[in-house]
């Protein structure tokens, strides 16, 4: 079998099927029978025997384990004397969210912005107490590093190097000029994700208080013994967990969970059906340096102080379009008919005029329907507007449909 902790002389492990980097769950996904696929330069499995249908709705239903090691897992340390308080006040240069109240044990979803008011990637902020520590996408994690690291260069108001340290350095890129904060790449970690409305239910067999998490919490939890990072969340749009570890306990962790009959391996299929029938937004489809916070729908992450003091890039346009509006917005749309509207589709409205185009789309298995997300022009953009959507077998009837298709089952303590 392959070492899919990594090849000699620490060099990472290669799928030569698929020439994606190897996660260290990658023997167990080719056990299980996974149809392994390279994703973001990683191997991944993109569906198991039964298929995405079956796990979407295992997941809906009951419990699904997905293998999300490929995110990138970043920790900022205060660097010589600092604080974490002052690592907060420094990112918020990077991002428009408030993370200076954000207290230990708890996590803030916020973005990446760009001087264009446009959106470099999403990102998940967890106040470990000790540090910061950030999961990014996979896609983007490189160009979030150089992001990182040209800002620190810049801070010059920290005691330490600055530079990237630990398992793995993330290249050896670290400039050696002074900054606020000391970047860490934690490659040697794994990170699943399990989610669904059983999740915390066969969670608490091993770790008990994990039930008692709220949403958006973190605390970390041991789990047959190993060391876990349990966080409450996911982008399923369900209940769930995502769960940090050390690489070299991944399978056992996992096999663990496997082990109750309620949770079934799922892939990047399934990963994908179910964040568009939550409504979720995607990195590289309806999240690009093209897009801003504000025709994204995500004003909600973008705090009243941060509106006004700014501080972050892109911070007056994105502003100004919260304030007056943008000019064209993320919505739902729902075929008429049977046939999937795809990623790329123009949309025009029934003069003939386009009005934008399709960013997600495929079939939604728990709304038994082809659906979709999109940008389309704001005048557009009111539930049940009739349009047409141009696809490679011609024109499909659509309309715009209120986001999200199914409702999220976040858990919140009463």
């Amino acid at each position: 079998m392959t070492d899919a902790s990594g090849g000699s002389a620490g060099e990472p492990c290669v799928d030569p099927d698929t020439g994606g980097v190897c996660t260290p769950l990658f023997d167990l996904h080719t056990e299980l029978g996974g149809r392994m696929v390279n994703f973001g330069g990683h191997a991944l499995p993109m569906r198991y025997g039964d298929g995405t249908v079956a796990e979407h709705r295992a997941t809906r239903t009951a419990a699904g384990l997905f293998d999300v090691s490929h995110m990138g897992i970043v920790e900022l340390h205060p660097a010589g004397t600092g604080t974490t308080a002052e690592v907060a006040a420094w990112l918020e240069r990077c991002v428009p969210g408030s993370i200076v109240n954000l207290a230990p044990g708890r996590m803030r979803y916020t973005l990446f912005t760009t001087a264009g008011g446009g959106v470099l990637d999403d990102l998940i902020v967890t106040n470990l107490g000790h540090c910061l520590r950030i999961v990014v996408n996979a896609v983007r994690t490189d160009a979030d590093l150089d992001m990182l690291r040209g800002a620190n260069e810049g801070s010059g108001g920290g005691n330490g190097s600055g530079t990237d340290s630990g398992p793995d350095d993330g290249g050896g890129n670290g400039s050696g000029a002074a900054g606020t904060v000391r970047i860490e790449v934690r490659a040697d970690l794994a990170l699943v994700a399990l989610q669904g409305p059983a999740a915390a239910e066969v969670l608490a067999r091993w770790a008990a208080p994990a039930a008692e998490l709220a949403f958006m919490s973190t605390a970390t939890l041991p789990i047959d013994g190993v060391d876990c990072e349990v966080s409450r969340c996911g982008y399923t749009g369900e209940d769930g967990f995502e769960i940090a570890m050390p690489a070299a306990a991944a399978v056992h962790v996992a096999r663990l969970l496997l082990s109750a009959e309620e949770v079934s391996p799922a892939g990047l299929g399934a990963r994908d059906t179910l964040r568009l029938e939550a409504g979720l937004p995607l990195v590289g489809h309806e999240l690009t340096e093209a897009t801003t916070p504000a025709e994204a729908g995500l004003g909600w992450s973008v705090p009243q102080r941060r509106r006004a003091d700014g501080g972050f890039p892109g911070a007056e346009l994105i502003a100004a379009q919260l304030h007056d509006g943008p000019p064209r917005l993320r919505v739902g749309i729902a075929a008429e008919g049977r046939r999937p509207i795809r990623d790329g589709a123009v949309l025009r409205a029934p003069n003939g005029t386009d009005i934008g185009m399709i960013t997600s789309g495929g079939y939604g298995p728990t709304v038994d329907a082809p659906i979709a997300m999109a940008y389309v022009a704001a005048e557009h953009a009111a539930a049940g507007t009739e349009l047409l959507a141009e696809g490679r077998k011609g024109a499909e009837p659509c309309r715009v449909a209120p986001l999200p298709f199914v409702e999220h089952r976040y858990w919140r303590p009463s």
